[in-house]
């Protein structure tokens, strides 16, 4: 089971993770996606893989509100954990993307592929590039 957990500040990174989950299913893998605000502690523990997105905030940081918090809450649940990750931003080059792998990497998780990131994101034009990408995490 595939576990989507996501936190979204535009709806960029929630249109991301819906066709994230097309392309898994599409697959033949059972997929749940989830805002994280939803999310438990048993979501990571239960997955076989945990895709997470966020957003770039700031200045190229992890939204602090809801998404840090809750990888925090599960440091010792990633250890060990497969892991893939995804963003939006609107600026900037990438930077909180490189830093979240490496804190996930930090937490013992195993990143599994390298992180989707696109810049906004636009209706009709990057839909095929989640799908594929929820197909390789297959």
């Amino acid at each position: 089971m595939i576990k989507v957990i996501y936190w979204s500040g535009s709806g960029n990174t929630m249109h991301m993770a819906e066709n994230i989950v097309v392309g898994a299913k599409e697959a033949g893998q059972e997929v749940e996606v989830l805002e994280v605000s939803k999310a438990k502690d048993t979501d990571v523990i239960n997955a076989d893989l945990v895709v997470l997105g966020c957003p770039a905030m700031g200045c190229e940081e992890l939204d602090d509100t809801e998404m840090l918090p809750f990888l925090e809450a599960n440091e010792s649940n990633f250890k060990g954990k497969r892991v893939a990750l995804f963003g939006s931003y609107g600026w900037g080059n990438g930077e909180w993307m490189e830093s979240w792998k490496e804190q996930m990497e930090g937490y013992g998780a195993t990143v599994m592929t390298e992180p989707l990131i696109i810049n906004e994101f636009t209706i009709g034009q990057d839909e095929a590039v989640c799908h594929d990408y929820g197909k390789q995490l297959v």
